[in-house]
């Protein structure tokens, strides 16, 4: 399923749109963990075409910082998920410096990028909008994402953008995501499964320029571990950018037939595991509840039962 990333300065209209994106006219299920406010991502269809949109928060370094490397930063890990980058941008503020260093990084990555000049509420407004042509952005749209004018064009450049879709010979491969929270252990199972009783066929490009993909066979059956590369680089996601990641995370689960999520079981089931199990549901995919690290929890009598009974009921709706 392709993926959508909203990019673009603080207070430019994002989360206004994002959520316009996924409103009433996009079906959204409401009643899943996940679906709440202060989400980041969400489902969305739009003539027949589903996708999912991502709203990367707001992009702007602090005036003593070096303006080029926070942005670049920032806006690249975006850019390398997606498989469409909206910039948003504020008509009502005119061409900011923060505009200005995304739409240099955009134009030049190989991703298709649209640029969505919100708060173009009235006629002039939307005159005023084809300023931001000065960005050298070719694919301009003067909207207003509290009113919706101009998001349905929006949406029809989105999908047209789309890359196709790969053809792959139905089960000849089974795909397999592992995914869960930080330091729940995701890197130690991996390093099981790829033990010395697994053959590992070859190492492929993944979907991104740093994820790879590693090819195994177990008893006779060819599996794909999905972006191994970003499950081995433990602490590589820097502060101030670390809820891009989710765009990884996102992209593991569209792309699997099973998703493997792991849990802390010296911690419990979190919200956040919550929030993870929910976009599985929400993908159709079937899941592996894995429970980590239970060498660390405690060992009274049926601790086991207990804890089992306790996931049940939290992850009750998969």
């Amino acid at each position: 399923m392709p993926i959508v990333a909203l990019v673009g300065r603080p207070n430019v209209g994002k989360s206004a749109l994002f959520n316009r994106l996924v409103g009433e006219r996009l079906a959204i299920v409401e009643d899943v963990p996940g679906t709440t406010r202060d989400r980041l991502y969400a489902q969305a269809d739009w003539a027949g075409h589903a996708f999912t949109v991502v709203d990367t928060g707001g992009i702007r370094a602090a005036p003593s910082d070096d303006l080029a490397a926070q942005v670049q930063g920032q806006a690249e890990l975006a850019i390398r998920e997606a498989d469409v980058v909206v910039l948003v941008v504020d008509v009502l503020a005119g061409i900011t410096a923060d505009d200005w260093a995304l739409a240099d990084i955009l134009r030049r990555s190989e991703k298709p990028v649209i640029l969505a000049v919100n708060k173009a509420d009235n006629a002039q407004r939307r005159l005023e909008a084809n300023e931001f042509y000065s960005l050298g952005i070719e694919q301009l749209y003067a909207i207003s994402a509290l009113h919706g004018t101009g998001t349905g064009d929006l949406l029809d450049a989105v999908v047209a953008s789309f890359p196709p879709a790969p053809e792959e010979a139905p089960g000849a491969r089974i795909g397999i995501a592992i995914v869960g929270r930080p330091n729940v252990g995701k890197s130690s199972l991996l390093n099981a499964i790829l033990g010395e009783d697994r053959t590992i066929v070859s190492p492929i490009p993944g979907t991104t320029r740093d994820a790879i993909d590693t090819e195994l066979a177990w008893r006779g059956q060819d599996i794909t571990l999905i972006d191994t590369a970003g499950i081995r680089r433990r602490g590589a996601i820097e502060p101030g950018i670390e809820k891009y990641s989710v765009l990884r995370a996102l992209r593991a689960i569209n792309r699997a037939d099973v998703v493997l999520l792991v849990i802390d079981a010296s911690e419990g089931v979190t919200a956040q595991d919550a929030h993870v199990a929910g976009y599985i549901l929400e993908e159709n995919k079937s899941v592996v509840v894995v429970v980590n690290k239970w060498d660390l929890a405690a060992k009274e009598p049926g601790a086991e039962a207990e804890f089992r009974q306790v996931v049940q009921a939290t992850l009750k709706f998969l």
